[in-house]
């Protein structure tokens, strides 16, 4: 709490309990400023947030207000230091690790955190964590209206670092303008969110925006195999150490080796052999884990005191994680929704394999079509059975997503169940000894996007009625 006369040079000794920009959100003692949206102008909304207890407008042009208002030149251009003075600016007193790139965010920000250990917070796609509390949150990558107050309470918490999502959108929207960090990282970057971008170039561009906000002593760490490698690396400020398979990469991957329930893992880094057993499975998180090892070294351990901290890795939620039941067959449950994901995802099931993959997979509504023809014919190809439902429709009908997944592909080894509640209990009832059922798309969303409406729903939750109502 403060008053309105420390975050203003004004005469009003107003309690501000907190500060908000929209109006349905406002609750008795809030500071409402009007910022301009895509779509809406928040000067709009000022009798709204009144009803709703503001006791404080800032606003950028002339408004009738039965509340004192604070007029700036630029509502936007203010929220961000307004939210700083009125949350004593926290991300001075914090180390901030941002995490872009098409897939594997969630993982190696997560990763990173446990292998901190509890000076370390988390925020992304799973919510906001730290060893005091965990919540989720609407956005990936939250505005500096939650950002701010968020990075308070890990502050507060004693949290030293923060390992964070930063999302292509976020940079779009100048979510993150007010930040900078201390590492910066890259997984990778495949075609996604062309519905937002419009061109692969304009992504890669605001990928490439998290590496400029290196700070000075920071460093970038980078996936050495990636296409975009070079575009990116042109835009590393700092010190760069890269990870990948190719010669020339830092941290050199030599060797790997799957199995149904860990991975073991050689690689070479600063002339140095090492041979690590992970508990995560697949190829994809054999990256994964290394740029997360490399980001630990970079707060002074050693790799091998980095290697030791394994120990501490936890499953992250939604991303390959494997459900237990007592039933004689796997259920996979992860976040796959772009063509590259189910690729790698389905590469790994078919190594391990014992008997049938059944995957219960969609499209998202009001996202890049064009991507659905490939993500069809991929899990068409690479599962034995597949059964086509919603994944966050939208606005679009469930079987025109479904027709543009199935495509031209000539492979019939599908059916179409539009709700996604029937076509995981189809599945389970279907599945025999050693199938793999993959519940692909929606990981630990806590929500179904249908119409304008986030209604709520999780894949893991129905799952769990389906085991209690069959014992």
């Amino acid at each position: 709490m403060k008053y309105l006369n420390e975050l203003y040079d004004c005469d009003y000794t107003i309690e501000i309990h907190g500060i908000k920009i929209n109006s349905k959100e406002v609750e008795p003692g809030d500071l409402f400023v009007c910022v301009m949206g895509i779509k809406c102008d928040r000067h709009d909304f000022i009798e709204d947030a009144i009803k709703n207890g503001a006791v404080a407008i800032v606003a950028s042009r002339k408004v009738n207000s039965s509340v004192p208002v604070i007029y700036v030149k630029d509502t936007n251009a203010e929220l961000p230091l307004l939210m700083a003075r009125f949350c004593d600016y926290p991300e001075k007193e914090l180390s901030l690790i941002g995490v872009t790139g098409t897939n594997g965010k969630t993982t190696v920000a997560e990763l990173i955190q446990d292998l901190m250990g509890e000076d370390c917070a988390y925020i992304g796609t799973n919510g906001i964590s730290c060893k005091e509390f965990n919540e989720p949150i609407r956005n990936t990558t939250p505005d500096v209206d939650r950002m701010y107050p968020y990075l308070k309470r890990f502050k507060d918490a004693g949290c030293k670092y923060v390992s964070m999502e930063t999302s292509s959108e976020a940079f779009l929207r100048h979510r993150l303008d007010p930040f900078t960090f201390k590492v910066t990282i890259l997984t990778n970057i495949t075609e996604d969110h062309l519905n937002v971008h419009k061109t692969i170039k304009n992504y890669v561009k605001c990928k490439c925006e998290l590496f400029k906000k290196t700070i000075k002593g920071g460093t970038s760490i980078l996936n050495y195999d990636d296409k975009h490698y070079k575009e990116v690396r042109a835009c590393c400020p700092e010190k760069v150490i890269t990870y990948g398979r190719k010669r020339g990469a830092d941290l050199r991957i030599k060797k790997v080796e799957l199995a149904p329930n860990n991975t073991n893992i050689w690689f070479t880094y600063n002339k140095k052999d090492y041979h690590i057993l992970s508990p995560l499975l697949g190829t994809f998180n054999v990256d994964n884990l290394m740029a997360s090892l490399l980001a630990v070294t970079t707060f002074g351990y050693s790799m091998e005191e980095a290697i030791g901290r394994i120990q501490n890795i936890k499953p992250v939620l939604g991303r390959m994680e494997s459900l237990s039941f007592g039933e004689p067959y796997q259920i996979i449950l992860d976040y796959a929704h772009t063509p590259d994901a189910l690729d790698n995802i389905l590469n790994f099931l078919n190594q391990i394999k014992k008997n049938r993959i059944i995957t219960i997979t969609g499209s998202a509504g009001g996202r890049e079509k064009e991507k659905r023809k490939d993500m069809g014919r991929i899990v068409l190809e690479k599962s034995d059975h597949v059964i086509f439902t919603m994944d966050d429709p939208r606005e679009e009908d469930v079987n025109d997503i479904i027709d543009d997944l199935i495509g031209s592909c000539p492979l019939t080894n599908y059916e179409r169940i539009e709700d996604r509640v029937k076509a995981i209990h189809k599945a389970l009832d279907m599945a025999r000894k050693d199938d793999i059922i993959l519940l692909a798309g929606k990981g630990r969303d806590n929500y179904m996007a249908i119409g304008k409406e986030y209604l709520p729903y999780s894949d893991y939750d129905e799952v769990v009625k389906y085991f209690k109502k069959k014992k």
